[in-house]
């Protein structure tokens, strides 16, 4: 493994199990060895005046590498897979798959922002505050509509664009969360898929050193019917 292209030390802030984890497999991938500064959801330290200059948000990840920090997992992605292109990880411009490509990079957020409500209302809100039933029913068939449409795209492909890309990395990471919220029974392909993705050496080295999840205290969470 090597530090980056420019030589420097590379950092990544992550929160273990979270979108950060998009960026530690992706840097595994590209054989480039990261320090990680870990953090934890609720402590304050996302908060810190520090990392604020860093992820303005308050959010992971933030990656610092060639003499630059830079926060939002799909930027990250994208930037990394095509300033490291020699790996073949990225459709660049020109290339017939690269609006497919780019499509898939950013469809991975729209489902990701539907697993971050159901998070919310079923892990993070705690009594007196109660989750709304009509509305974890609406979310989460959504998050259903959005695998159908992985499905779909996937197809009988072994990967998103048939050969390994950054698009399975950012996209892919989603399969590990969804099934949290939606049943999976219906979809044996992405549940194919997702084992192909956690069989890569990268995948896991990546998880070797991610930590541990501390959010997730079950392995599915139905909808309550009551909304309490």
């Amino acid at each position: 493994m090597s530090d980056g292209a420019s030589g420097g030390p590379v950092r990544l802030h992550h929160v273990p199990g979270s979108r950060s984890f998009r960026v530690l497999w992706l840097l595994e991938e590209l054989g480039i060895l990261a320090e990680i500064q870990r953090y934890a959801i609720g402590d304050g330290s996302l908060r810190d005046p520090a990392y604020l200059t860093l992820a303005p948000a308050g959010r992971v990840p933030a990656l610092e590498i060639d003499g630059q920090a830079i926060f939002e997992s799909g930027a990250i992605v994208e930037f990394l897979a095509e300033t490291r292109d020699e790996a073949g990880l990225a459709r660049m411009p020109g290339d017939p798959e690269r609006a497919r490509y780019l499509q898939c990079i950013h469809f991975a957020e729209t489902q990701a922002s539907l697993i971050e409500n159901l998070n919310l209302s079923h892990v993070f809100l705690r009594p007196p505050a109660k989750p709304s039933a009509p509305v974890l029913k609406i979310t989460t068939a959504r998050l259903r509509g959005t695998l159908q449409a992985l499905d779909a795209l996937l197809g009988e492909r072994e990967h998103l664009l048939g050969e390994f890309s950054a698009a399975d990395v950012m996209l892919g990471f989603n399969l590990w969360a969804a099934p949290r919220f939606v049943p999976m029974d219906g979809f044996p392909r992405l549940l194919a898929y997702r084992a192909r993705l956690e069989a890569r050496p990268a995948f896991r080295a990546a998880q070797a050193r991610d930590g541990d999840a501390a959010f997730y205290d079950r392995d599915f969470y139905p909808i309550p019917e009551d909304g309490a």
